[in-house]
């Protein structure tokens, strides 16, 4: 039976985001996080990607905001392991910048942790839609093809959390490394951190009630190279230990 406790902690979220050129995306992200949730930010691990106009000059928030500027581009797992070294706090929040929040949801959120809890999100709202995203099946090439199709089984609960919103117990996430940044770049590292998480004796844990937004920017459906990293980085999934080491553990996802 999952936890109903409220937040103790003071300030029991680092939230990391990373702008590749996208600060003005970012801006309104800042002020939800502010408006919403600023008493329970530790602080906000703003990484600059790529260099960018400075947006923020002369702006403040109700949290501490620490930014990084990488002297080179970082991949996705990369940039968010180098902002987990600054997180001091038991949750650790991985935030696409096109996210929205129309409420307060990290408390809640947390409220509902259960003691193995080790990544939480809540339900994504793509634009145009009043339902939330479907829950995932473990990632094949059969569930990719069927996933939209009439009929697809929709698991209860997710075998995976799309990189959108990743809230992390800050202890699941030290005990396995973060996200795996030497095999992935970008995509991919998602499930992979997943699977390790269910591999390592975690649980993933939705937050059914609750609903973010996502603005959906797909660059992987307009860029060739967005698409070619989507592409192999499937391919590093499928011939990973780890995948095939959650399929044993689990015979009948995917299928």
């Amino acid at each position: 039976m999952q936890s109903t406790t409220p937040v103790r902690d003071a300030k029991p979220v680092t939230v990391s985001i990373v702008s590749h050129g996208q600060l003005e995306m970012i801006l309104p992200l800042l002020e939800q996080l502010n408006r919403f949730s600023a008493d329970l930010l530790a602080k906000v691990v703003l990484t600059h990607n790529l260099p960018e106009p400075d947006l923020l000059a002369g702006r403040s928030f109700g949290f501490e905001l620490q930014r990084i500027h990488n002297s080179v581009p970082l991949g996705f797992g990369a940039n968010n392991n180098q902002a987990f070294k600054h997180c001091e706090s038991g949750w650790f929040l991985v935030l696409n910048p096109d996210i929205r929040f129309d409420g307060e949801v990290l408390g809640p959120l947390i409220g509902q942790a259960a003691a193995r809890t080790g990544l939480m999100a809540p339900r994504i709202l793509e634009p145009g839609k009043t339902e939330p995203e479907q829950h995932r099946r473990i990632i094949t090439p059969l569930e990719i093809l069927t996933r939209r199709r009439p009929g697809y089984p929709i698991p209860q609960a997710p075998d995976w959390i799309p990189g959108l919103f990743m809230l992390f117990r800050s202890e699941a996430y030290g005990e396995i490394g973060g996200f795996d940044d030497r095999r992935y770049f970008m995509y991919g590292e998602d499930f992979d951190i997943c699977a390790r998480l269910r591999l390592a004796g975690w649980e993933l844990q939705i937050g059914e009630a609750l609903r973010v937004r996502h603005e959906a920017q797909r660059a992987s459906r307009t860029s060739w190279r967005h698409l070619y990293w989507h592409v192999t980085s499937l391919m590093k999934v499928w011939g990973s230990g780890v995948f095939w080491r959650l399929r044993r553990a689990q015979p009948k996802a995917g299928t």
